[in-house]
């Protein structure tokens, strides 16, 4: 005599099975949202370091106004710093701001490279590019100060 209880055996294993799978599934897709997570914050790390240091470029353009055209170079290394000794003129200091800038923006972005520009005119136009590898591809951020002469 076969009883309703025996017909079902091994039916509650499956729902244990398929739980597991339900749950794999979930799992999987909270770590997913996990990773995500990290890349937007790297993301909006990178961004926030690019528009502090382009800031800052404009805060020395603003500080040394007469250099100009100076600021769209390579930069050079002159004894124009604390404890350098020596005066400076505004060229000199300018091409000092560049080269300490871009040393900067190479140590705190990944594969960072800044730019200046300048476009004479009323007011004068400075172009501050920062680029850096981001975990999306290459990003940018570029700041047009104006910053007429004293």
């Amino acid at each position: 005599m076969r009883t309703k209880r025996g017909q079902q055996s091994g039916f509650t294993l499956i729902e244990a099975l398929v739980a597991l799978i339900v749950l794999s599934v979930g799992m999987i897709g909270i770590a997913a949202l996990y990773g995500q997570g990290l890349s937007a914050g790297r993301t909006a790390l990178y961004r926030t370091i690019a528009i502090n240091l382009a800031g800052e470029m404009a805060d020395r353009i603003r500080a040394n106004r007469l250099g100009r055209a100076s600021y769209t170079g390579a930069g050079a290394n002159r004894p124009c710093g604390p404890g350098g000794g020596t005066n400076c003129t505004v060229a000199e200091l300018a091409e000092y701001d560049v080269l300490q800038w871009r040393a900067l923006v190479g140590a705190q972005l990944p594969a960072g490279v800044g730019t200046v520009t300048f476009a004479a005119g009323t007011p004068p136009t400075y172009t501050i590019s920062v680029a850096w590898t981001d975990v999306t591809g290459a990003a940018t951020y570029t700041i047009m100060p104006q910053i007429p002469a004293m």
